[in-house]
């Protein structure tokens, strides 16, 4: 099953987030473990050094005994110098021993216990020392002979057995918290990558299997452009031929109908010729005939065929305006488009000089905006277009209110062209906002000339021109259109040649006919 983008982003802040937590937990266990051992190491460092201490300590005092005995069995000097020097560092040794075995609360009691034992140990060995200085070696000798100095240094062995045993026991505690604390590190690394496998494999995986149904994807995204291409330019083609026929059929059509309507035309001229011999014929016969048939011919003559041939006339020039009304739509979309560069200030400007005197009968005034870049378009196009809307801003200007037109143009997002053309005129009422750019459409007060083409052939005229317009307005306050051109995308007509081919058909189809 596919992995959709959804699916994909949880999954992978799933991952992301598992490992964070799993990354932040190893990382915090290995600290506090890594703490631990640092700690435990320290602790066996210090129980170490404090075991060197009761070490230290016991050399110095059996250096002692053995200098006091060399002493009193020779009675040689030599043997009081290595007397002296552990009598000197007795005394700090025990010191050192007591700063480092406060830590331990289990120390102090043995501890304290080996002090008075070799405090009574300093007394009979600085006694028995003195003695033997003093020529009294037979007393000394005698203190020996007690055993005193042998129940204190057996007791003193057993003390010492005591604090090393205690000390011992310690490290040997302390090598297994160290040993625990390395086997819980070891497990917790091991663990620890495990599951950062786990996660990017997950990841891995995950990534894995989106980049593939992204490569799938994009391959059949490929596919379908090209298909797309070849379906979009089948129904372009489609449409520029059902727009050709549709262009030939309007032609065709309004050329049949002309003929026809040529031919009522000129029969209703014939008739119309034939009125003045008619009424010089009544005029004979009410001279000679009958009165009552005289004034029924003269009615009839008189009165209402000139009345029907007035109706034929209108209802003719009507439909005649409105052929060609339809004539000249068609030809503006057969007519090929000439692409150039043209600056819109001097277009703008020059279309509004055949209607300045109007303007200025309407105490009128053209307010003018124009910063847009040049753009390559259809120069005549472009002057049918703002010459209707210029004409239809005078047409339907309110009468109550001097005319003022706004011109403005300006670059716009996506490298277009945005037009405004404003006026202050009667405006368009809102449902008709769609329906003024229909064929033969007006709206408002039907006072004013026109068939209702203006406008179509203005969004005709735009749209070939490969932009759009539309409108806002309100009723009573004016009108404000919005064309949009693009600067650079007209180019030649590519149907040129077919709709010169398919004029001459049309021409030649009305010359038969």
């Amino acid at each position: 099953m596919p992995i959709t983008s959804n699916a994909f982003v949880r999954s992978t802040t799933i991952f992301l987030l598992a490992g964070a937590i799993a990354l932040i937990a190893i990382v915090g266990a290995s600290v506090w473990l890594a703490q631990r051992t640092q700690q435990n190491a320290d602790a066996i460092l210090a129980v170490r050094e404090m075991r060197a201490a009761f070490g230290d300590l016991r050399t110095n005092v059996q250096e002692l005994e053995t200098g006091q005995r060399g002493f009193l069995l020779t009675n040689d000097e030599q043997y009081l110098a290595p007397y002296s020097a552990a009598r000197d560092r007795i005394l700090p040794a025990l010191q050192n021993a007591r700063q480092l075995a406060a830590a331990y609360p289990a120390m102090d009691a043995p501890l304290q216990d080996l002090s008075g034992i070799i405090d009574g140990k300093l007394k009979e060995l600085d006694a028995t020392v003195a003695m033997q200085k003093q020529g009294r070696g037979t007393d000394a000798l005698a203190i020996v002979r007690s055993n005193e100095g042998k129940v204190l240094m057996d007791h003193a062995r057993a003390g010492f057995n005591v604090l090393f045993a205690q000390a011992d026991q310690r490290l040997n505690e302390l090598g297994d918290e160290l040993r625990a604390s390395a086997l819980a590190l070891r497990w917790v690394t091991i663990v620890a990558a495990i599951v950062i496998l786990l996660m990017a494999g997950g990841s891995v995986w995950t990534v894995v299997n989106y980049t593939k149904d992204l490569a799938t994807s994009r391959n059949e995204v490929d596919l379908l452009n090209a298909s797309l291409e070849v379906r979009v330019r089948e129904r372009t083609q489609d449409l520029r031929r059902a727009n050709e026929e549709i262009q030939r059929f309007a032609y065709i059509v309004t050329h049949d109908l002309r003929a026809p309507l040529v031919n009522i035309m000129g029969f209703t001229s014939e008739l119309e010729a034939s009125l003045p011999p008619i009424h010089r014929l009544i005029e004979r016969v009410e001279k000679e005939g009958d009165p009552e048939l005289t004034r029924e011919a003269k009615a009839v003559a008189v009165e209402d065929l000139p009345e029907a041939i007035g109706f034929i006339k209108t209802s003719t020039r009507k439909m005649d305006a409105l052929i060609n009304a339809i004539l000249k739509l068609s030809r503006a979309g057969q007519r090929p488009l000439k692409p150039e560069v043209i600056e819109l200030n001097s277009l703008l400007r020059s279309s509004t000089e055949a209607i300045q005197h109007q303007i200025a009968e309407a105490s009128g005034a053209i307010d003018w905006d124009i910063h847009s870049p040049p753009l390559v378009s259809d120069r005549l196009s472009l002057e049918q277009v703002f010459g209707n809307l210029f004409d239809n801003a005078i047409k339907y200007r309110d009468q109550t209110r001097p005319l003022r037109l706004r011109v403005k143009a300006s670059a716009a997002q996506h490298n277009r062209i945005l037009i405004e053309v404003a006026d202050n005129g009667r405006g368009i009422q809102k449902q008709d906002h769609e329906r003024i750019f229909e064929l033969f459409r007006r709206s408002g007060s039907q006072d004013q000339t026109g068939e209702g083409i203006g406008l179509a052939h203005v969004r005709s005229a735009i749209r070939n021109l490969g932009g759009d317009i539309t409108l806002e307005s309100m009723l009573g306050q004016g009108t404000k259109f919005f064309i949009t051109l693009f600067p650079a995308i007209l180019r030649p007509s590519s149907g040129a040649l077919q709709r010169e081919q398919q004029t001459r058909s049309c021409n030649h189809h009305h010359d038969r006919r």
